[in-house]
């Protein structure tokens, strides 16, 4: 069977998709940082470039990259460090506030769910033992049994550490040479296949900036509601809680549950009534429909013409086949394939076969 020049390129590109698909299937834990500083290298090339040309080439490329990895990495922990005073606040709180919470629930929520059968056995004593055992503990001991389980599970704590080293590493070697990786790239694409080829990647470009952007802008807006919504409700702790869920919302459905826990938690430490559970679903449950129903169809869904589910689906699927590497590359992969669709369809679209001809 003789295989036409046509079908000897498509196969050739089949047998290197696949051939990635199982890179990354096998090497997934050692790619990571690399495909981390990769998503972060193309996300701030952009503003290293413009930095550059408005130096005029005065300032050096090296000074350019060197600011804005300082700028990403001062904005990732300050993002991580919003959740210090949370912690700072809350165990005080949690010793002064674990043995009324308690209390109230064994006079006022058990009888409660008597009224509906359900009886539960809570032994309150025991749990508020228990628990300011732990929270009364002094910080030697904390440190010590901190210490034991580095110790123990040594090869995640230096996987951990090693990724903290290596992704700011390999993010500067990426936004240093990002345009000669992309052209070295370009060379290994057949010439007559060029034109269609940089149409592609031009239309893949545009899709993803313009998810970038609009997520930007969806993480921003949340931040500003979560901290203004928690605030009127006289939340001590909103502006951290807010801005910290707001901004997190970038690692989709993980950056809203961790926000929703510790305002549930600083609200019930803190007004130790019913009050805590109204606030959090006032808040948060029109901050869910105003982000899904009205933000991110507008700002993110529009602008790439992908679907809610298509997004929940990728990052499900992505994330079961290739892990923590698979949740990166879900949304950048999933606009290429999206542009990939469309270019299938508008080729079926005007084909013999669909006109009948």
């Amino acid at each position: 069977m003789q295989f036409t020049p046509t079908q000897k390129r498509a196969s050739a590109w089949c047998l290197i998709a696949v051939l990635m698909v199982l890179a990354l299937w096998l090497l997934g834990p050692v790619l990571t940082p690399f495909v981390v500083a990769a998503v972060l290298a193309y996300a701030l090339t952009p503003l290293v470039n413009k930095l550059d040309s408005l130096g005029r080439g005065r300032m050096p490329r090296l000074l350019a990259v060197i600011v804005v990895e300082l700028l990403f990495i001062v904005a990732a922990l300050s993002l991580v460090l919003l959740i210090v005073p949370i912690v700072a606040k809350e165990i005080p709180l949690l010793r002064e506030q674990i043995p009324l919470l308690a209390d109230r629930i064994n006079t006022s929520v058990t009888p409660w769910l008597a009224q509906f059968g359900i009886r539960i056995p809570l032994d309150v004593g025991s749990l508020k033992t228990l628990a300011l055992k732990y929270l009364n503990a002094n910080y030697e001991e904390m440190f010590g049994s901190v210490v034991s389980s580095v110790r123990l599970g040594g090869s995640v704590a230096l996987a951990v550490i090693g990724n903290a080293v290596l992704i700011p590493v390999a993010l500067f070697y990426l936004l240093m040479d990002w345009d000669q990786f992309v052209a070295r790239l370009l060379e290994l694409v057949p010439t007559p296949m060029r034109s269609a080829f940089d149409s592609f990647t031009d239309e893949a470009d545009s899709v993803l900036g313009q998810y970038l952007r609009g997520q930007l802008l969806v993480m921003l807006a949340m931040a500003a509601f979560y901290a203004i919504g928690l605030s009127l409700f006289g939340l001590d702790l909103a502006l951290p809680i807010g801005i910290f869920t707001g901004l997190a919302m970038f690692i989709p459905y993980l950056g809203f549950g961790i926000g929703l826990i510790l305002a549930v938690l600083a609200g019930l430490l803190q007004f130790v009534s019913i009050k805590a559970i109204v606030m959090v679903a006032v808040v948060f449950g029109i901050g869910q429909v105003i982000e899904s129903l009205v933000l991110t169809p507008r700002l993110v869904g529009e602008r790439i013409g992908l679907h809610p589910l298509a997004v929940i689906f990728a990052l499900l699927a992505f994330g079961q086949v290739f892990g923590f590497v698979g949740v990166l590359i879900a949304l950048p992969l999933s606009a290429v394939l999206l542009v990939a669709l469309r270019r299938v369809k508008e080729r079926y679209m005007n084909s013999k076969l669909y006109k009948g001809q």
